[in-house]
């Protein structure tokens, strides 16, 4: 009796768990610990579970009994992934009979035969070129034809040994006492990963309100229902890089902020790890956002800067970057994360968009920046774009060999404002090896042993210059 095997099979579970506990780590993976009940029988037996993580570290798995300890040993465990597919069941069936069925001008063909050669799956150009398929399928039919690479229906009688439905772990267990015992069960996964989004809205008198999100992505190929989360923010040393999960498929859910559902923080090692206060629900191939937090009234800092050299030679510079010519200046936004400041949380590593209401009342995006992990009481700067209505142009007037290790230059920077409205331009000029100004026409700020700090402040329509001369040594 041959049985068909169509692409949609039914997965098959041992049992579901009764509690779990997600620790998720902004890495790709998540640590995942559940409760479950487990009928056992004194002696030596095996224990499966089915409805585990497809994407499930093999060695990072751990069960041990809750009723009693003392009385449950692990004698092996077993991680079982051979799934049943349809190039699984082929490569399996090869020298044995099969069942083939092809339609010819509205007639169907039954063809019984022994399968010698099964089809190798696609294999990916890594190059993204061409794409190649490795063999082909052969078919011995009873009456002696060879059929090459048929395409129709295929029937086996049996699924092969071996095969399962769904990824599976098992064990073989000693226990002194048979019943029932709460049994936990621990592992690492692939697929999870969480990072942090931040929306910053400027308002009016320099003050901002900040929400913060937590974006969660579940494709580890399970579902952790009425979970207890936990997300874990720190850079976690791994000994091999792990991936972000299978891609594709996903649906976004956002859940509105509610001032009642936070994460409550707490430091945890050299890291920090935030619990939600309630029990939320993480479906496979999902992404889903949770309010993190919210703060009102910070107060920030517009900077523009003009820093021509920064990074100069380290890297072909973009337009508008360049160490001469015309130059437009940096816009950006600083504040601090402080409790005086409405705010003094630990900021996991994410992405900060800012916004601000126009005339009508509209918000618009103003750029984005990101952070990296940011404790309480430090100040956070955030790169946004460009000015549009400040100009700067940066020239070299003049270059003085004066020795065969040293020389002078003179520089020109000249600062326009195209706006109704007066600003404050930072302009940071970088030299290295032993320099030493000489001349210059106004003030500035020694940032550091390569950076000078010039704040230019311009009434609007007003354009200044910058002049100095530089001596050179190394």
């Amino acid at each position: 009796m041959y049985t068909a095997f169509l692409i949609g099979l039914a997965l098959q579970s041992a049992g579901s768990a009764n509690s779990h506990e997600i620790t998720v780590y902004n890495q790709g993976f998540g640590l995942v610990k559940e409760t479950r009940q487990i009928d056992l029988k004194p002696g030596r037996q095996t224990v499966e579970i089915k409805d585990v993580a497809e994407q499930i570290e093999p060695t990072s798995v751990g069960i041990k009994s809750l009723t009693s300890p003392n009385d449950f040993s692990v004698l092996e465990q077993n991680y079982q992934y051979d799934l049943i597919s349809i190039q699984a069941i082929l490569n399996k069936s090869v020298g044995k009979k099969i069942r083939f069925i092809r339609h010819w001008n509205n007639e169907k063909e039954v063809v019984e035969g022994t399968l010698i050669s099964a089809p190798y799956a696609v294999v990916a150009d890594p190059n993204g070129y061409n794409n190649q398929t490795y063999n082909g399928m052969v078919i011995r039919t009873d009456d002696g034809r060879i059929l090459l690479n048929p395409s129709g229906e295929m029937e086996v009688s049996t699924v092969p040994d071996g095969l399962i439905s769904v990824p599976t772990l098992l064990w073989d267990l000693q226990t002194k006492s048979g019943g029932t015992q709460n049994v936990e069960l621990s592992y690492l996964t692939k697929g999870l990963n969480w990072n942090a989004d931040y929306v910053l809205t400027l308002g009016d008198k320099s003050m901002a309100d900040l929400q913060g999100w937590v974006t969660i992505n579940n494709q580890s190929g399970a579902t952790y229902k009425d979970s207890k989360l936990k997300l874990l923010a720190g850079d976690v040393r791994r000994l091999q890089p792990e991936g972000y999960g299978r891609g594709g498929g996903g649906r976004m859910e956002m859940k509105s902020a509610d001032a009642a559902v936070q994460f409550a923080q707490e430091n945890l090692f050299e890291y920090h790890l935030y619990t939600l206060q309630r029990p939320a629900t993480l479906n496979n191939r999902e992404t889903k956002q949770i309010s993190l937090l919210e703060g009102n009234g910070i107060k920030f800092e517009k900077k523009l800067i003009i820093d021509s050299m920064r990074d100069f030679g380290m890297y072909y510079p973009s337009e508008g970057e360049v160490g001469t010519g015309d130059l437009k200046p940096l816009v950006q936004i600083q504040f601090v994360n402080s409790k005086e400041n409405n705010l003094g949380m630990p900021l996991p590593k994410g992405t900060i968009k800012v916004y601000q209401r126009d005339s009508s009342g509209s918000v618009q995006m103003l750029g984005e920046d990101a952070i990296d992990h940011t404790p309480k009481d430090e100040t956070i700067s955030l790169a946004i774009g460009r000015s549009f209505d400040i100009v700067g142009t940066r020239r070299r007037m003049n270059y003085k060999r004066l020795s065969s290790n040293s020389f002078q230059e003179t520089f020109e920077i000249s600062v326009r404002n195209r706006k109704d409205v007066g600003d404050t331009v930072h302009v940071y000029e970088r030299h290295y090896g032993d320099w030493r100004v000489v001349q210059k026409n106004m003030e500035f700020t020694k940032l550091d042993s390569n950076t000078m700090d010039f704040v230019v402040q311009l009434k609007a329509g007003e354009e200044k210059k910058i002049d100095y001369t530089v001596n050179t040594t190394w």
